[in-house]
């Protein structure tokens, strides 16, 4: 049956409003709000894309009572020493000397940290023996917990010399963390957990300073002891100790990581649905869809 236009006629519809409405202030505020407020996050958080970032921390340090000493007596090369490994002690022979060791941790803030180390040290010696130089490596644990859990062993080395012989040997100063390359933002880090010190060893080349120091250097994580003024006192008595007195702070670190956003894929479940007018329609729908790996289930609707 066919069909015919009886009567026609077209209507033309005009709306008008002024400029300074509020419909005119809600469409600026809001041109406002899509163009210029991410251009405001973006410079505040220093550009649109962070590819590194960092957080401080407080680690938990505790000291190993791990100790090597040595100390010059002697422009001629002779020296005396000591340390906690019994294996090197018996390496010293006459060189040997034992020290009186007194260590106190403290956690001056109650947080269950520790915040310094507080350690004296009375090496005897001889009355014709002399003290120009002291060497010594300190052994710690070092853990962090806020975002990749790190364990590891570091080192703390104090070392002076003097043309004058000296007395006493005082030094205070921070365990600063050192990162060659940004650690993980998460994951168990456990790599740098062993003894920087082979104390089972019974070769001398293994408490070797120059060789400690070396391999201890190549890891991406280390601490170091920063000492800016070491205070080196002249004037001892015949038969008085070399006294060495450290004072070691746990300060609060920057850890650096390296920035990711983290997409997850909400792709990997969807539906298609098709609407298809004729058998063969439904055929290539199928195959469309067969050849789209994200596709879970494909619906179709075929329109008689």
């Amino acid at each position: 049956m066919a069909f015919y236009d009886v009567y026609s006629h077209p209507a033309l519809i005009r709306y008008r409003t002024g400029v300074c409405t509020k419909a005119t202030l809600f469409a600026v505020v809001v041109l406002c709000l899509t163009y210029i407020s991410p251009l405001l996050v973006a410079y505040r958080s220093q550009g649109f894309w962070l590819k590194r970032s960092a957080y401080e921390e407080q680690p938990t340090v505790r000291f190993q009572y791990q100790i090597l000493l040595l100390a010059a007596t002697s422009g001629r090369g002779d020296y005396v020493a000591w340390s906690t490994f019994p294996n090197f002690n018996r390496l010293l022979g006459s060189s040997l000397r034992i020290p009186v060791v007194s260590v106190r941790e403290e956690d001056r803030n109650q947080d269950g940290k520790m915040d310094r180390l507080d350690l004296q040290l009375d090496l005897p010696l001889k009355p014709e023996e002399e003290a120009y130089s002291a060497q010594l490596l300190l052994a710690f644990s070092y853990q962090l917990f806020r975002m990749s859990t790190v364990v590891m062993q570091t080192l703390a080395f104090v070392q002076h010399s003097s043309s004058v012989p000296g007395s006493r040997l005082f030094v205070s100063g921070d365990l600063r963390l050192q990162q060659r390359e940004p650690l993980p933002h998460r994951g168990l880090h456990t790599v740098y957990n062993i003894s920087v010190i082979d104390g089972g060893s019974p070769f001398a080349s293994a408490y070797d300073l120059a060789s400690i120091i070396g391999a201890y250097q190549q890891r991406n994580l280390t601490t170091v002891f920063s000492c800016p003024s070491p205070v080196w006192t002249v004037g001892r008595a015949a038969n008085a100790p070399f006294q060495i007195r450290a004072e070691v702070r746990y300060p609060v670190e920057t850890i650096r990581y390296p920035f990711n956003i983290y997409v997850p894929m909400v792709l990997n479940k969807c539906v298609c649905v098709c609407v298809c007018s004729s058998a063969q329609e439904v055929q290539h729908s199928l195959n469309q869809t067969s050849t789209l790996g994200y596709y879970t289930h494909v619906q179709v609707l075929w329109n008689k």
